[in-house]
Formats: C-alpha cells, sequence, structure tokens
C-alpha cells in the first residue's frame, strides 16, 4: 500500500520497540520518517533498518526538550518537504510502587514527558507546517490510563492526562488536523520488560487473544489513525490490548 505516498512522518521514540514499529510501517505505506530518541547510535542503526537515508532521517534529543522539538520538526520540512503526520510515542515511567510512595520529582518528570512534551510536539508541528497544511497526530496513551493499574499508578494517570489532551485538540485543530490516541495493553518491547518477564506465559493466558502484543500490533492501528482511511474519526482512544480490559485486567 502507499497510503502515505509523498508525505512525512515525525515518530519520537523511534529507534526501538513501538515507535521504530510504527516507523516501519509508515515507512513499507510509501512515507518519510523522522525519528527521535536520546542515542544517536540506536537512531543510526534504525535508520538503516528503515532502508536508510532517502527513507528515514533520525535527530537525536530529548522529547521534553523544546529546542530538540523545534529542530527535529525543521529538519523534516528541510529535508523531506514535510511535516505532515506526527507520532507521541515518546512516554516514561521511571518509579513502580504505590502513590503513597511515589517520589514527587519522578512525578513532575513523568508528566513533563509524557504529557507536556506531547503537547509541545503538536504545537511545534502546527507552527511549522500543519497549520497552513493540516495533518494527522496520533498520541500513544496505554490501558493503564482507563482504570486504576496498581504499582504503576501515576503513569496511568499521565496517561489519562494524554487522552484528555488529545481530546481537546481534536476540537481545537478540526477540520484541518486531526488527532487521536491509541491504548496498548503489554506489549512486547524493552519499555515493558518488567510487566512479563519470566512469566509471559501466564499473562498471556489471561488475554482473551491468548498473546501479548507485539509492536506491528500497535503500528497497523497507528497507520490506520493516520491515513485517510479515520477521514471522519478524530478526539478517539483506539484501545488495543488483546482483549485484556474486557475481563477486568490492565
Amino acid at each position: 500500500m502507499t497510503r502515505f505516498e509523498g508525505k512525512t512522518a515525525i515518530v519520537t521514540g523511534a529507534s526501538r520497540g513501538i515507535g521504530l514499529g510504527i516507523a516501519q510501517r509508515l515507512v513499507d505505506e510509501g512515507a518519510r520518517v523522522v525519528i527521535t530518541a536520546r542515542k544517536q547510535e540506536a537512531l543510526d542503526e534504525a535508520v538503516a533498518a528503515l532502508g536508510g537515508p532517502d527513507k528515514a532521517l533520525a535527530v537525536a534529543g530529548r522529547a521534553d526538550d523544546v529546542a530538540h522539538q523545534a529542530e527535529t520538526v525543521k529538519r523534516a520540512v528541510d529535508t523531506f518537504g514535510s511535516a505532515d503526520l506526527l507520532v507521541n510515542n515518546t512516554g516514561i515511567n521511571p518509579v513502580y510502587g504505590t502513590m503513597m510512595q511515589l517520589d514527587l520529582e519522578a512525578a513532575r518528570k513523568i508528566v513533563e514527558v509524557n504529557c507536556l512534551a506531547a503537547l509541545s510536539w503538536v504545537q511545534q508541528a502546527y507552527g511549522a507546517w500543519m497549520r497552513d497544511h493540516g495533518g494527522a497526530v496520533v498520541n500513544v496513551s496505554s490501558v493503564a490510563g482507563i482504570k486504576p493499574a496498581p504499582g504503576i499508578g501515576f503513569y496511568g494517570a499521565s496517561k489519562a492526562m494524554l487522552t484528555h489532551i488529545t481530546q481537546e485538540l481534536a476540537v481545537e485543530l478540526g477540520p484541518d488536523i486531526r488527532v487521536n490516541a491509541v491504548a496498548p495493553a503489554v506489549v512486547k518491547t524493552k519499555f515493558a520488560t518488567a510487566l512479563y518477564e519470566g512469566r509471559e506465559e501466564a499473562i498471556a493466558a489471561t488475554y482473551p487473544l491468548k498473546r501479548l502484543g507485539v509492536p506491528e500490533d500497535i503500528a497497523g492501528v497507528v497507520a490506520f489513525l493516520l491515513s485517510a482511511d479515520s477521514a471522519w474519526l478524530t478526539g478517539q482512544l483506539l484501545v488495543v490490548d488483546g482483549g485484556i480490559t474486557l475481563t477486568g485486567g490492565v
């Protein structure tokens, strides 16, 4: 398919895992991609995997650094001619435990990266390209933002906030810019290793589809939300969870 022929996508947190899976799907469907993460070496390896500099450009930096955001969007436009699509995939969860044990500095950092940075990326893409040309945005939320998730409660709270930001932006930026979100359950990535390592079979058995997710599962849904196939869909949160929330799990 070539749904994204002539389009440029920016995907944050895309040196591996879900972000890289999304970038690969978009390239496979004709897009040029600009990927970000903190480590240049990992990004360079990702660019090679995506097909080289004709297909992908890497810009290293912190997702919550406004100067990095502005540089990335500018380089997308300068290199590939546009910044049509944005995927806010970067997310952090540096703490595990109860809310009563939560370090407030860690909590502030979670909000900075998971919520404020996502908003700021949209602001940058809007100012540099989407205001005049339109576009589509997908924010990567989490099923942890749908209901209480003991142990990762504040992470879940930040993802609930991201979902609400998605809805507010959808109302504000329509009709020319659509903003949606996806809420994955456990996907087999380095980020989520602690949630399934050593007990994958037992956890997968609790899912109606009897397996954990893989990055490609999320990438396909994100590609749909970015494409004209979802042209009458905005402000929505699509739960991509193997059915686990149907049985009361997260």
